[in-house]
């Protein structure tokens, strides 16, 4: 059996229980094979101890049958890399927020210098016969430049977040190097079929690249496959983490507080594409257009800390906590607080209770490549008297999840009529509504995921022609 080699920005021991059900799946393979989680440290070094930009200490471990290696970066390379390039322009245009990236010229080259030195550490651990799946913006144009140090193994890719459509993703300079760097996969797999269809029009488009059988092109002198494989979750390790004693005292110390409550949830990380004011602004609407909703329907919304350092989402936690303070001053009672609103991080342990307490959840994103939320929520109900899931059309889980409330979550008003009608819900409908949702999620999971991009993976064969692939 070839050789696992998973390539990420960061790195996790599929050993340790916070490691999440990603990382599990990914183990499966990463044990059978003797395989190898190359990436960041998540260690910054000043130039005294780690040397000029550009160089990186390798660190080594085991973790059972895996090897897992990771890189130092310097302050320089991370803050280019990382917080420029990634997380400064890839990030909003990835998630339609041209207006919040920053093209600063100096990060590009950072990011490329970092996917150089990712390269070169890499390409002397890789065997003939391996099998490479890169993750995630964050490296892009890693395949490009293994394939400019003669690496001639399956290599595949796959994006977690958005891609915009062509026009869009045009307006980030050296998006065609970028693009290019995406064509020297094997494989590109995206979470949606929308983003499937982006990446399509723009080798079209762009490249003119040839459209051939099975979901396969032919560009720049040789063939890749793209496909959409919508990410899940692993059910199986959701459900035992939904039976140990953390997530069931939550569910019991909900029911118990909120007896007399509807009580909705929201939870996200603090970011701004998780259309976090609209929702409360929603909420809002829901409290003033449905008098029913007073002293009944209670939100919990977490929001966990994220890049507090960036203006930006200084900004929404501002906007949150003024959003918050107005609804609870203007409709508050002295028995009944609307919002609880809750900035840092909850033990995943605890979620699975969370949700069971819950009626509704709101998932609500501007954008999202596909928020796991949504499915977590619907793995974590009771089938007897399941909550409803009120879910934006515009994460890449309504593709799949079509029985939930779809809104459009920058209409106030419409999304508070989506609301309300998930709080008067019929038992008979929400139950149809979520055998539905369930057989969805347990159908394409983690692990279909998983088994399904590396099967496919495994089935490509490169037909280059002409010169070797040339770094961009």
């Amino acid at each position: 059996m070839a050789r696992l080699v998973v390539v990420s920005n960061r790195v996790a021991d599929p050993r340790k229980a916070s490691a999440g059900g990603l990382a599990v799946a990914l183990a499966e393979f990463l044990n059978s094979t003797g395989g190898i989680w190359f990436g960041w440290s998540g260690k910054v070094v000043e130039p005294a101890e780690g040397g000029r930009a550009g160089e990186a200490q390798m660190h080594s471990q085991q973790a059972g049958p895996v090897k897992l290696v990771t890189l130092d970066l310097s302050r320089e390379d991370h803050d280019a890399y990382y917080l420029g390039y990634s997380n400064g322009v890839l990030w909003p245009v990835c998630h339609y927020r041209l207006d919040l990236a920053d093209f600063e010229a100096s990060d590009i080259q950072g990011y490329r210098r970092v996917n150089q030195l990712f390269a070169r550490q890499l390409a002397p651990l890789l065997q003939p016969d391996d099998i490479v799946w890169v993750h995630d913006y964050h490296l892009i144009p890693l395949g490009s430049e293994l394939r400019a140090l003669g690496c001639q193994q399956r290599i595949g890719f796959f994006l977690h977040v958005p891609l915009p459509p062509p026009p869009m993703f045009a307006a980030i300079p050296g998006h065609d190097w970028l693009m290019k760097g995406l064509c020297s996969y094997d494989l590109v797999g995206l979470q949606s079929q929308a983003d499937h269809a982006h990446f399509c029009q723009y080798i079209q488009g762009e490249f003119h690249a040839q459209s051939l059988e099975g979901a396969q092109w032919r560009v720049f002198n040789r063939t890749l496959c793209a496909g959409a494989y919508p990410i899940g979750i692993d059910v199986e390790e959701f459900n035992a983490l939904a039976e140990a004693p953390e997530a069931r005292d939550m569910y019991e110390r909900m029911k118990r507080e909120y007896s007399r409550r509807k009580l909705l949830v929201g939870v996200d990380r603090l970011d701004y594409s998780k259309g976090l004011p609209h929702r409360l602004k929603a909420f809002r609407a829901l409290l003033q257009n449905y008098p029913d909703t007073h002293r009944s329907a209670t939100l919990i919304q977490i929001a966990s800390p994220s890049r507090e350092d960036v203006g930006a989402y200084t900004d929404i936690l501002h906007e949150l906590e003024s959003l918050c303070g107005s609804i609870n001053g203007n409709y508050g009672e002295l028995d009944w607080m609307p919002v609880r609103y809750i900035h840092r991080t909850v033990a995943r342990a605890r979620l699975p209770g969370l949700y069971r307490a819950s009626q509704v959840a709101l998932v609500t994103p501007l954008r999202d490549g596909m928020n796991l939320v949504a499915k977590e929520f619907v793995v974590a109900q009771d089938p007897e008297d399941p909550g409803v899931l009120v879910l934006s059309r515009f994460a890449g889980a309504a593709e799949q999840l079509k029985e939930a409330l779809l809104v459009n979550p920058y209409d106030s008003e419409g999304t508070a009529e989506a609301i309300h009608l998930a709080l008067q819900m019929p038992l008979e409908e929400r139950r149809e509504r979520h055998r539905a949702l369930l057989a969805v999620c347990k159908r394409w999971d983690v692990h279909w995921w998983c088994d399904t991009f590396l099967e496919d993976l495994g089935t490509t064969h490169a037909q280059e022609s002409g010169t070797p692939w040339l770094r961009l």
